[in-house]
């Protein structure tokens, strides 16, 4: 085992070669950054107001196709705002996976909305379109337009899957599914920027979804997140609840509705502009990256987990499969103990506390995936 083990590091460090420590996923700031952070600050402007916020969201609608987007501080928030203006109210039921970051479920939380959670597919780790298919057949019933649970008697508002490490999920399917339901579709894009499907890319099939730009993202700005959209009734309502619900006045302070601080600061989307430049040679050093690990696994008793052929991900995290959670857990120890830092995935969230009450489906594929696989360094180069 320890042989295995020893050659996939080796082959890691190889990769990232003068690097004491691996991190799993570090950001790069080698062009504009620093320029256009001094811009700011010369400027003055360094809160929710200023050109490089507007410039921001001109660019994640030339990148990702989309008529509208909206920066937010964060992707939580961008997430929590996509359900507020999608009217999930108090007791409402959001379908999601229980493979997913728990930032997911706490902005359903927000609400006071109950999650419910249902698997996702081996290859893509994102919500399977037939787990929804099932669940709702079985578990959920149509009135008058809308969708109620048998369970609960709750109505089932919205879905939210996520593109799970930056591998597309089959979104288009489960829009179809969620159309035939009446339930609102909003996807959860955060580790998903430069993907694609087919020659969409992600965050497109549903009403609305939500980009983050953490520090460990693809493109960072430090934190950062943003909503895009092709409604424009949508945008507009989005971004007047990000800046508190206020008002348009030269200089009176007058709020239409409970709004939120959501808006990202002018010095964020500096940092952004400057990352986004950046994005097609990303991408091109992130796939790359995969290429040569696919290989490398080819030799080895390990499954490194490739893009689904409809899809072209932008492979945020490299994923691994080994054969048991017992040989997980050893190369988890052993690979953080020699210099590369590995991780498992999120601990499933109908499993946690504040979720273990909430319905759900058969999770079978997300318990497996769970068991086996392990995230390796995916920064790019």
């Amino acid at each position: 085992m320890s042989k295995k083990f020893q050659k996939i590091i080796s082959f890691v460090k190889s990769k990232f070669p003068d690097q004491n420590f691996i991190p799993l996923h570090a950001p790069r700031f080698k062009k504009n950054e620093k320029k256009y952070l001094n811009e700011v600050i010369d400027s003055t402007f360094v809160s929710s107001v200023g050109p490089f916020v507007n410039r921001f969201e001109e660019m994640m609608c030339q990148i990702t196709g989309a008529n509208y987007a909206i920066a937010t501080v964060n992707g939580t928030s961008a997430l929590h705002l996509s359900l507020v203006v999608a009217n999930v109210n108090k007791n409402d039921e959001v379908i999601t996976q229980s493979l997913t970051f728990i930032a997911t479920v706490n902005a359903i939380s927000y609400i006071g909305a109950q999650s419910v959670f249902i698997d996702v597919d081996k290859d893509t780790m994102g919500m399977s379109p037939r787990a929804l298919q099932l669940y709702l057949t079985e578990f959920a019933v149509k009135k008058n337009g809308e969708t109620f649970s048998k369970v609960s008697g709750k109505r089932i508002k919205a879905c939210v899957p996520m593109h799970t490490f930056g591998f597309p999920c089959r979104t288009k399917e489960i829009a179809k599914i969620c159309l035939d339901w009446g339930i609102i579709l909003i996807e959860d894009t955060a580790e998903s920027i430069g993907s694609f499907q087919g020659k969409s890319h992600t965050g497109l099939d549903g009403l609305m979804s939500a980009f983050s730009f953490n520090g460990n993202k693809t493109v960072t700005c430090g934190g950062g997140g943003a909503i895009i959209t092709n409604n424009k009734n949508i945008a507009i309502h989005a971004k007047h609840l990000s800046t508190q619900a206020k008002t348009p006045h030269a200089w009176e302070f007058n709020h239409d509705q409970v709004g939120f601080n959501y808006r990202m600061p002018n010095l964020n989307a500096a940092l952004a502009c400057a990352q986004l430049e950046q994005l097609p040679e990303y991408i091109v050093s992130k796939r790359q990256l995969a290429l040569e690990y696919a290989d490398f696994f080819k030799t080895i008793d390990v499954n490194f987990v490739k893009e689904a052929k409809e899809a072209r991900a932008s492979y945020w995290l490299n994923c691994i499969l080994f054969n048991n959670k017992k040989e997980r857990n050893e190369f988890l120890s052993y690979s953080n103990a020699n210099g590369v830092m590995a991780r498992p995935a999120w601990e499933l969230m109908h499993r946690l506390k504040m979720f273990e009450k909430c319905h759900k489906g058969d999770t079978s594929n997300s318990e497996w995936i769970f068991d086996r696989l392990v995230n390796i360094p995916s920064s790019v180069r």
